[in-house]
């Protein structure tokens, strides 16, 4: 008798005759599935609200700007949004931390070593190339025009601005956090202030211009790559304790559960929260028609070169690699998509993202739950595009000539930005400072850029949050041999056996029968092959 004929015989045996469902049709009560296009709204019920949202919020904004609505009206009209943001901001952080961990430790740490080499090469590589494709398409298209300068006043500019330098120390300096209390509410920054000493108050009043000096301040805001790193550390550690550790990883994996429960309950306030944002981002600009022809050329010139990235270079990574349809992996994504657009966030968009990885694309949650967290606070290819295109744009509207040794330090200096780039709105702006600065153009020009980064945000926050979903599937199927191992380590550990093909026989629900046993993997994987 051969093996699948004794496993159907040995479910037979331990069902009672009541498991074995009705005798006949006419027993069966269940209702029909719907089919055709109620099918499809029942199946993307959140995307069909958060669309619905979407575009309730560009009507609601345009329809009301003849009024001419007041300070108070706009806040009203905005605190819907407002509340909808923090409700999913305040899930980023323990979301972020009980992922990490509980991915980290559902790997050895051999294992989590490979996966993250392999991830930051696909970010490094992805951000490397958005950042040369925003300068190909800055030079092409040619936005840049000398006329828009005369025509927009210019803020002044700041006594000192960062150095790439700096940026690159400050990582490091968040990355390494000396207080992990500190760092769930402040990041490190360079500032630059003037000394403080007898001697530069004499040249003050002399005329003379003040000593600057380099210092390390903090400011608001959660330093999210020193958690990052912390919890990739612990949890990888956590993982090596064995059954001591294990109440501590059902502790994180539930705390995970708990998060995706409230979510799924925010979400359904996305209608009112994403039309309240994106009508008070239309209602609060002065005069959108005179802005966007203004920068026309620039907002379609960053346009073009996302979706370009997305529905071209991103399936055909896919495609390669995966060998799988793309586009419906592409398709599987919209949802988080919309709400990463409508929020301009991809952490606030994370929870959504996590809930289409591991539902209906069924990606490994081991995976996910170790490359999401990270890429959404250091793969940013939107911005790294962003940059590029906005620093070669200021360069042609100040009449600079851009050599081979220009175009390489933006390209280089763009990149690294983006890896350092915080996953909260209109972060790019800051560090294009950065870029124009390597190049010694005026800096002060980037405030020609305030007035439609509101909508240019959203366009490059899809390519940042795709980036991410897009590196976990190629991550995934690269660490396929690994995940494996994994899984049969963790039978042998379980039952003392060790799984092989004359022992061992694998169900399609990943359940290893040997001899009258069964033995079942209780972790909390993902482990079913997806069609």
């Amino acid at each position: 008798m051969d093996k699948g004929q004794q496993f159907t015989e040995y479910l037979f045996a331990k069902m009672g005759p009541g498991d074995r469902g009705p005798k006949t049709t006419e027993e069966r009560s269940a209702p029909l599935e719907p089919t055709g296009w109620r099918k499809c709204v029942i199946h993307n019920t959140m995307l069909v609200v958060t669309l619905v949202g979407v575009v309730a919020g560009i009507a609601l904004g345009f329809g009301l700007r003849p009024y001419q609505l007041g300070p108070d009206t706009l806040v009203l009209i905005s605190y819907p949004g407002e509340l909808f943001m923090r409700l999913l901001k305040l899930m980023i952080l323990p979301l972020i931390i009980a992922s990490l961990i509980a991915g980290s430790a559902s790997l050895n740490a051999k294992m989590s070593g490979r996966i993250a080499v392999r991830t930051l090469v696909y970010f490094i590589l992805t951000s490397m190339f958005n950042a040369f494709l925003g300068i190909v398409m800055a030079v092409l298209i040619h936005p840049g025009q000398p006329e828009l300068k005369e025509d927009v006043l210019v803020a002044a500019g700041s006594k000192k601005d960062h150095s790439i330098l700096d940026s690159l120390l400050d990582i490091g300096r968040n990355i390494f956090p000396d207080n992990i209390v500190q760092a769930a509410f402040q990041q490190a920054h360079t500032v630059y202030v003037e000394e403080t000493t007898l001697l530069a108050k004499n040249s003050t009043e002399n005329g003379t211009v003040p000593t600057l000096v380099r210092v390390v301040s903090y400011r608001s805001g959660t330093n999210t790559l020193g958690l990052v790193f912390f919890c990739l550390v612990f949890g990888s550690l956590l993982g090596s304790l064995g059954a001591k550790g294990q109440v501590v990883i059902d502790f994180f994996q539930a705390i995970f559960e708990v998060i995706m429960k409230m979510v799924a309950g925010v979400m359904w306030f996305t209608p009112f929260g994403v039309s309240s944002i994106i009508a008070g981002k239309i209602l609060g600009v002065a005069d959108v028609a005179h802005v966007m022809s203004q920068l026309a050329w620039f907002i379609a010139t960053v346009a073009v070169g996302v979706f370009l990235y997305q529905l071209i270079v991103m399936q055909l990574i896919y495609f390669i690699v995966v060998k799988k349809n793309p586009y419906k992996f592409y398709w599987g994504l919209s949802h988080a998509m919309l709400t990463a657009s409508a929020t301009a966030s991809t952490a606030a968009a994370l929870p959504v993202t996590f809930k289409a990885m591991e539902g209906p694309l069924r990606i490994d949650v081991r995976i996910t739950r170790f490359v999401l967290p990270i890429g959404c606070n250091i793969n940013m290819d939107g911005t790294a595009l962003f940059i590029a295109i906005a620093a070669v744009f200021i360069c042609q509207m100040n009449n600079m000539t851009l050599g081979f040794a220009q175009l390489a330090t933006i390209f280089l200096t763009s990149t690294a930005a983006s890896l350092s780039s915080a996953s909260v709105p209109s972060a790019a702006l800051v560090l294009l400072l950065v870029v124009l600065s390597s190049v010694d153009a005026p800096a002060q020009d980037v405030s020609l850029l305030f007035a439609v980064d509101w909508l240019v945000d959203r366009i490059r926050t899809t390519n940042n949050m795709l980036g991410d979903c897009y590196a976990a599937a190629v991550v995934e199927h690269l660490s396929k041999n690994e995940l494996m191992a994994c899984d049969a380590a963790s039978i042998e550990a379980t039952t003392g056996i060790t799984p092989s093909t004359e022992e061992a026989l694998t169900t399609p629900g990943k359940q290893s029968i040997v001899s009258d046993d069964i033995v079942i993997d209780m972790h909390n994987h993902n482990n079913v092959e997806r069609i």
